[in-house]
């Protein structure tokens, strides 16, 4: 090999190296910096909480009025949902939020712009849309999540920021349970959470919907069902033709992550909380018999106590 060919060579391998050697420095300082956040729990709230919703359908109507139910007095919410909208859609003035005005009427909704800048929500829980692989690939999802936490922390400096982990289609050719396991780490955590925390260095908490919903259906089918509840789909709407939505939540469904969200928002087991509520509309919601009940509210408690990143005291 001629002297400047190899020169060159060697030259292109220093900066190889280089780069690598920076990258693999930045992700150890971006894990030791996770790992501090998350190194002590959350104090636990002394009272009730006011809290915003941001997000989509995976979020609607009944769920955080279930959740208002399970907290009882002193919580409070408000919400911005559109149909499939990502953080970035919800930021960007020029990006539409399809389903606003049908999503939107209702009188918990507040503008979110106003609402973070009133500097008056105890907690914030941004949801990003579903596919989540295109939401990091096309809709930027860390940065956006790092500019909705800073914006909210601008006004309120104390205000807990939370992603909520939604699922996937029951029926994903690679399986639901499959991707609710391995996406965790790899998306949830390792390109949205973790280097949206990198870039405001503020803590982002973690609300598991996903790996409870996992954790609920696995108990279930080991005991072969209960009172009727056999699988993921027995957990989401039903189309107009009677066969499962695969991805919205019926009334039992909601309940579960609004169990989710009342373990990690509030500290406390949600064993014991009662089951039978009423939607957002003021309607007696379909209710799980008490012994789906009470394996919801284990799956749920187990769950959150396992992740540090909900910042619960395990």
């Amino acid at each position: 090999m001629p002297l400047f060919t190899r020169r060159a060579a060697l030259g292109l391998l220093t900066v190889a190296l280089g780069i690598g050697g920076y990258s693999y420095v930045r992700r150890q300082q971006q894990a030791r910096l996770v790992q501090s956040f998350y190194d002590q729990p959350l104090p636990k709230p002394e009272g009730g909480l006011q809290v915003y919703h941001l997000g989509h359908s995976l979020v609607g109507r009944d769920m955080p009025a279930m959740l208002a139910q399970l907290a009882g007095s002193g919580h409070t919410y408000d919400s911005q949902l559109g149909w499939g909208t990502s953080l970035m859609q919800h930021w960007e003035p020029d990006q539409p939020v399809n389903g606003f005005d049908v999503e939107n009427d209702h009188p918990r909704f507040r503008a979110v712009e106003g609402a973070l800048a009133s500097g008056s929500y105890d907690a914030l829980v941004l949801t990003e849309m579903v596919e989540i692989e295109d939401a990091i690939r096309y809709h930027d999802s860390a940065d956006y999540l790092a500019k909705w936490t800073a914006l909210a922390r601008d006004s309120n400096p104390q205000i807990r920021i939370y992603l909520y982990e939604t699922w996937h289609h029951t029926n994903d050719a690679a399986g639901w349970l499959t991707r609710i396991d391995a996406d965790l780490k790899k998306f949830w955590q390792g390109q949205i959470i973790h280097p949206a925390m990198a870039k405001t260095d503020a803590p982002i908490h973690l609300i598991p919907a996903g790996q409870v919903m996992a954790a609920f259906i696995r108990a279930l089918t080991a005991q072969g069902g209960l009172d009727g509840v056999t699988g993921a789909d027995d957990l989401m709407a039903r189309n107009a033709d009677g066969t499962a939505d695969t991805i919205h939540l019926n009334d039992l469904g909601a309940y579960l992550v609004a169990l989710t969200h009342y373990a990690v928002l509030y500290h406390r087991s949600p064993e014991g909380l009662p089951f039978a509520l009423n939607r957002a509309d003021g309607t007696l919601a379909d209710a799980p018999s008490p012994a789906v009940a009470a394996l919801m509210q284990r799956s749920v408690w187990e769950v959150v106590q396992r992740h540090p990143e909900t910042g619960v005291a395990a």
